[in-house]
């Protein structure tokens, strides 16, 4: 009986089924959409780590033979393992090693480790790599931020969709309650209800469901392949192949059907509940409340005596009041629509203002700011600047098209400033404590401050010392390999004055006397001896490097020959060195790119490199931004599709009721002219309601951004969204008109004298 009578009203009610339907067919497609691209997304990230730092899951660093090399390879777990000859140096054997599975790296390692007797520093885990294998090793804080970020954009997506097809179903059993209400006074159990009304639902929107999925893979693979199009045509761009496997259909098709199933269960549970008697005289009709007077003739059923939308009917007259007081009456209804329709306005203005601020940050503070200094970065891995060999860099400083080079490698340190050596400017403002951020200490009238140390090669180091201009008469030395250097370090003499300035327009002033032709410097490991340090000179003037330097801090820039002399006092130094090379002026991308191919080959030979090309940095920072916004704004899409296909599903789903409402209005003389001023004004009050909402608090919080990154408002205001937000906007108030056009028009159509008969019967 159950189902003959779901196949009879389905067929009765093709446009209220078909809201139906269109909900499940939209959740279906966005669900398989996301699916397949976040796990394609996820594929390319374990690719992109794999190229760019290996596909070794723990690495160890130590004095290792070819037996324990081979007793590790014989391992139940362990799949490969490799001796890194390029970066195996000073500190030991480098040996990578992968699992299988992976997760067995969380027992093993240790193990491995115990077995060779080596400390536990000396054991290394690719962490970036091993998160995305889902695997977290005791004592890993590398945010997880990728998957969780996935994982709650389904979830989100999921309740999004359960409220667009809860809204559906509710208007379909909204209108059975009295037919349902009969069939519980015959004996018709609230299970019975419950499962007719799931029944009904699955066959409904199982072939929506299917073809939502099919679609939404469909729809994934082109756009991947437009995202994989433009990745090629970066130079150097990685191609990517398009995966949907069969388990992942399997749990689109699931999520699919489970949203579709709680949606339809949400007022399904509440239809059975209802008592017979409160089915079966439980009103169809919209209760817009007492009486109206309209050309004179008062009737009731639409409105009180005291207007409900006073600005409506003073702005727009009578038309006004109706479409005031409709929505007032069905706010619940248009509630999913309004929350939707604001967060998608909100959030896509929010991203576009955010992304063009940022583009704009980035643009003044990193390219603009570095595009002299810099062309292509090579940062060889695991490998002091004493290794780098001279005959090298002499073949990097030959290649066509290069201007200059400059290795340099990085290390921390601490140095003691007498209170009395602090500069009477720094004094005049207060003295350290008056700007730094907390890093300086103190203690009986002596300041412990970092002094970062810069190591430059000894050529960069004597080019760099000799445009200082200084009138310093130490000798030149002869150091390793024949080239010339200097004992002692330049001291970068100044600290921003951050009461003064702020980080984009930054003053210095003096941190130091220049007084002193010694500085001690001690490692910032407490168990690290101190050392005196010769001062060759005081400069303002920095390196020509790509680095940002410490605001409170007194900078070292020192030779190589003389750091091999002091680094066991100091310590501190990063494993990896840095070359960086500026290339001839207005050189091309194409360019960069053939020169840093060539910088790699003949650094590969014996090291483990790195490379970044400006330009090419350039393009794909600007590819970035675009695909976060165009990812982000079809958030925002969605959102909005959400709160429009609610918007339908209320136009289409009160067609009945709708259809008593305009009769009423025909028969006493209100003109289909007017009937279509009110819905033309619940369609525009409708859209208008998340501009009204989100104008304010958008130029508030962009005015915070604004403020906060010390950005001067006409920079902003110039490259403003303006054309992004505009079209957003309008796509909002289209798509409400047409739902509303649509539904308008259904209603106009009715026979006037025929449904006034069906409501007196």
């Amino acid at each position: 009986m159950w189902k003959a009578y779901s196949a009879g009203y389905m067929k009765q009610n093709r446009a209220i089924c078909a809201s139906v339907r269109a909900a499940a067919l939209i959740a279906a497609l966005f669900l398989s959409f996301l699916c397949g691209l976040f796990y394609n997304f996820w594929r390319d990230n374990i690719a992109n780590v794999i190229e760019e730092e290996g596909p070794w899951h723990g690495r160890i660093i130590g004095e290792i033979d070819e037996q324990e090399i081979s007793m590790i390879r014989s391992l139940e777990h362990v799949e490969s393992v490799t001796v890194k000859e390029g970066v195996s140096g000073e500190d030991g054997t480098v040996v990578d090693i992968i699992f299988d599975p992976v997760r067995s790296i969380v027992k093993d390692m240790p193990l491995i480790t115990e077995m060779l007797g080596l400390e536990e520093g000396e054991a290394s885990y690719h962490y970036q790599l091993l998160l995305l294998y889902f695997v977290r090793i005791p004592g890993d804080e590398y945010p997880r931020l990728v998957m969780p970020f996935y994982l709650a954009i389904i979830v989100l997506v999921c309740i999004a969709m359960l409220l667009v097809i809860y809204n559906a179903f509710a208007f379909t059993m909204h209108a059975r309650v009295h037919q349902f209400g009969i069939f519980a006074s015959v004996g018709a159990t609230p299970a019975q209800i419950r499962i007719c009304l799931l029944q009904e639902a699955f066959r409904m929107t199982i072939l929506p469901i299917l073809m939502g999925i099919l679609i939404g893979v469909a729809l994934c693979r082109g756009v991947l392949a437009v995202i994989v199009k433009m990745a090629e045509q970066i130079v150097g761009g990685r191609s990517a192949e398009f995966m949907y496997p069969p388990y992942l259909l399997g749990l689109t098709f699931v999520l699919s059907a489970a949203t579709v199933l709680m949606a339809a269960w949400m007022p399904a549970k509440k239809m059975s509940r209802m008592t017979p008697l409160e089915a079966i005289r439980e009103s169809e009709e919209i209760q817009i409340s007492s009486k109206i007077n309209f050309l004179g003739i008062t009737f009731a059923g639409f409105a009180p005596r005291k207007r409900h939308s006073p600005i409506m009917f003073s702005l727009f007259g009578i038309e006004g009041e109706l479409a005031g007081n409709f929505l007032k009456a069905q706010k619940r209804a248009f509630r999913t629509a309004t929350l939707s329709l604001t967060l998608s306005f909100l959030g896509f203005m929010l991203v576009q203002c955010f992304f063009t601020l940022s583009d704009i940050s980035t643009e003044e503070t990193y390219f603009a700011r570095y595009q002299d200094v810099w062309d292509i970065m090579v940062t060889v891995q695991d490998t002091g600047i004493a290794q780098v060999r001279l005959n090298d860099v002499e073949a990097l400083r030959k290649l066509t098209g290069v201007e200059d080079i400059a290795v340099y490698q990085k290390a921390e340190a601490v140095c003691n400033v007498p209170e009395d050596w602090v500069s009477r400017e720094l004094m005049t403002l207060g003295g350290l404590e008056a700007l730094t951020d907390g890093s300086v200490i103190s203690a009986q009238g002596i300041y412990t401050v970092k002094a970062p140390i810069v190591v430059l090669d000894n050529e960069s180091f004597r080019q760099y010392y000799e445009q200082l201009g200084t009138d310093n008469k130490t000798d030149w030395l002869r150091g390793e390999g024949g080239t010339e250097s200097l004992e002692g370090t330049v001291v970068i003499n100044r600290v921003w004055d951050s009461l003064h300035s702020n980080f984009r327009d930054s003053q210095y002033i003096p941190f130091v006397q220049e007084n002193q032709d010694k500085i001690t410097l001690g490692g910032a490991d407490s168990d690290k001896g101190l050392t005196e340090v010769p001062i060759l000179a005081y400069a303002e003037k920095m390196p020509l490097l790509r680095e940002e330097y410490a605001d409170f801090a007194l900078i070292q820039i020192m030779p190589q020959s003389y750091w091999g002399k002091i680094k066991a006092q100091t310590g501190g130094a990063e494993r990896d060195t840095y070359i960086r090379i500026l290339a001839k002026e207005d050189s091309s991308i194409e360019q960069l790119a053939e020169l840093e191919k060539k910088v790699g080959q003949i650094l590969a030979r014996s090291y483990d490199t790195e490379s970044e090309n400006r330009l090419q940095e350039k393009v794909r920072n600007d590819e970035m931004i675009a695909g976060y916004k165009y990812i982000l704004g079809g958030f925002c899409v969605l959102l909005a599709i959400i709160g429009i296909a609610n918007v339908f599903s209320n136009t289409l789903g009160f067609l009945r009721i709708r259809r008593r409402e305009v009769a009423r209005y025909l028969s006493v003389g209100l003109t289909p002219g007017g009937v279509g001023k009110v819905f033309a004004l619940e369609a525009v009050v409708i859209a208008s309601r998340p501009v009204v909402i989100t104008l304010p608090i958008i130029i508030v919080l962009v005015g915070m951004m604004i403020k906060a990154s010390y950005l001067n408002p006409m920079v902003f205001i110039r490259r403003a969204p303006v054309g992004q937000m505009l079209l957003f906007m309008g796509a909002i108030y289209v798509s409400v008109a047409a739902a509303y056009y649509l539904g308008g028009k259904k209603v106009l159509g009715c026979n006037i004298s025929e449904t006034l008969r069906e409501e007196i019967v």
